[in-house]
């Protein structure tokens, strides 16, 4: 026994900590799931922008929702401008390649999402988004689960999705027959250089089974999303992690993950914390 808890302990994983926003990118938007006649981008882009906010704005990020959960690239990306950014330096080819990737992985998502707010601004449209992303173990050799949920800020020009920003975000990947329930705690949002607490607690007794875990961040960059990280597992000798963190001394965005591993499955939280000015 105490050389499989070595060998474990020794054993390097590598983990998709950015998986996130790589699915997360393609926002999917309904109010109700109606069943509207199909609009394409040029029709979009021939209505006036009070239209489009009043009537075709839910049906054109209902048919990205429908696009994404079909796996569908091509139908996803017709709704994005080719001069699309993010505000992790993604484009429309980087965010093409990523969800290519990600699919492949994973590729049963559902994603339904609800309209938080819209507005005109100049000669677009900003709409604020809740998604939720489920996905089940694939038939393929995955027997990972993901559940996500993320808001993001969308501007709409001409019927097509110009610019993306995400303001929150938290996916739980499991695997395993019994994958531990972790509560995982951590701040939204700190000021660049301040400590913060990093907290996830199994909620179940461990009885005699053995923890193994590991707290990271890093920060967001859009080289990121295409690789994911290599890990160490420690043994833990209580249960859950209990880190402390510091923000870097520049505004921007982090990853911070928690990845729990006990004998019989594994969950990994990664959350993104916001690190702004004083």
């Amino acid at each position: 026994m105490t050389k499989i808890i070595t060998t474990l302990v020794k054993r390097q994983l590598r983990f998709p900590t950015n998986i996130c926003l790589s699915f997360l990118l393609t926002l999917g938007l309904t109010s109700g799931w109606q069943r509207t006649q199909a609009t394409t981008p040029q029709q979009l882009a021939q209505a006036g922008t009070a239209q489009v906010g009043t009537t075709n704005l839910k049906n054109l990020l209902a048919q990205v929702d429908a696009a994404a959960s079909r796996g569908d690239v091509k139908g996803v990306l017709q709704f994005y401008s080719p001069s699309f950014a993010h505000g992790d330096g993604l484009n429309l080819q980087t965010l093409e390649k990523s969800l290519v990737s990600l699919w492949q992985r994973y590729p049963k998502l559902q994603y339904s999402t609800k309209l938080l707010s819209s507005k005109s601004e100049g000669n677009g449209i900003i709409a604020e988004t809740e998604t939720k992303i489920t996905g089940s173990p694939s038939g393929s050799g995955n027997n990972a689960a993901l559940n996500a949920t993320i808001k993001s800020r969308q501007r709409i020009e001409s019927g097509k999705i110009v610019r993306q920003d995400i303001l929150a975000e938290r996916t739980v990947l499991t695997s395993g027959s019994k994958p531990p329930q972790v509560d995982f705690k951590l701040p939204q949002q700190v000021q660049v250089g301040q400590r913060y607490s990093v907290d996830a607690i199994v909620q179940e007794p461990l009885g005699d089974d053995f923890l193994l875990g590991t707290a990271l961040e890093e920060p967001i960059k859009a080289d990121k999303f295409l690789n994911p990280t290599s890990v160490d597992l420690q043994l833990l000798t209580s249960g859950g992690l209990f880190k402390t963190g510091q923000a870097p001394s520049t505004p921007g965005s982090q990853w911070v993950s928690a990845v729990i591993l006990r004998g019989n499955g594994m969950t990994m939280v990664t959350q993104r914390l916001q690190v702004v000015k004083k």
